[in-house]
């Protein structure tokens, strides 16, 4: 039996994007549709809230210190010397961003969707450290979890109502090639993703009630019951990343579970990967 516990008590309604932060030693999350980026000290138990300018999708640690984050409008920067300033702007009415990585080479990878979730409507992008943005995918509904191989030759991808965990070669130029699928969610909706180690895929199922791991070769070998209906992304963490640490949601809900929208964690569960900082 898997132990469950709760680290944060929280009633977000759209908790989402776990990472740790090595160099602080603490995890950002954030809530997505309460437009905050929560952070928590597991060691002395130390939080903190700030309210963003718009819908905040992700929060990543930046290499030249602050936070790099997927806004409604665009990527912008949260440091302690400039305050806020954009990086990328695109304005596109009805669309907000979404989920978001950090590749190993220092770039950040941000996802968009329509707020009615329309086929077609959101984006995969790239943003270079040297800020040039590119389009990678174009034409996908909910764009959610990314993640690297521990050797960084395979990015994998999730958007969301396909159901599919795909799979690309990594290109020399960084970007990917060859999609195929590499499993396929018969309970629920994939989600928000980590890759440990050992170089499996951990997978956050909305409306699942689990999160499951998948080997490289996509085969289902570790299943984690959540006593929440929408798990929404994980992320290892720890001061050895050996903690799950699972983000919930609330919303749409008529009768959210008394823990939905907080932050809960497997203590040992697997080994995780030190995480990029953006080097923008």
């Amino acid at each position: 039996m898997t132990a469950v516990e709760v680290a944060v008590r929280e009633r977000a309604a759209l908790g989402e994007g776990p990472t740790w932060d090595s160099r602080e030693q603490r995890l950002i999350w954030v809530d997505i549709l309460g437009s905050r980026i929560h952070t928590y000290d597991p060691a002395g138990g130390r939080r903190t809230v700030m309210v963003t300018e718009q819908h905040v999708g992700a929060a990543k640690p930046r290499a030249g210190g602050g936070l790099v984050v997927n806004l409604r409008d665009g990527v912008a920067l949260y440091d302690g010397i400039d305050g806020f300033r954009w990086l990328h702007r695109e304005v596109v009415p009805g669309r907000r961003g979404n989920d978001a990585a950090v590749a190993p080479d220092g770039a950040l990878w941000f996802g968009t969707m329509r707020y009615d979730e329309a086929p077609g409507g959101g984006s995969l992008s790239r943003l270079a450290p040297d800020g040039t943005a590119r389009t990678v995918l174009d034409s996908v509904a909910v764009s959610n979890g990314t993640g690297w191989s521990p050797d960084g030759r395979l990015m994998y991808y999730i958007d969301s109502p396909t159901r599919r965990l795909d799979v690309f070669d990594v290109g020399e130029d960084g970007l990917p090639l060859n999609r195929r699928q590499l499993a396929m969610v018969d309970e629920g909706f994939p989600d928000g993703l980590t890759v440990d180690a050992e170089g499996c895929v951990w997978v956050a199922l909305w409306d699942g009630g689990a999160v499951r791991r998948y080997t490289p070769e996509g085969h289902l070998d570790r299943v984690v019951e959540l006593p929440v209906p929408r798990p929404t992304a994980c992320a290892f963490g720890g001061a050895d990343l050996t903690d799950l640490y699972i983000t919930t949601a609330r919303t749409g809900l008529e009768a959210p579970h008394p823990l939905s929208g907080s932050v809960l964690v497997v203590p040992g569960a697997g080994k995780g990967l030190p995480q990029p900082l953006f080097a923008g």
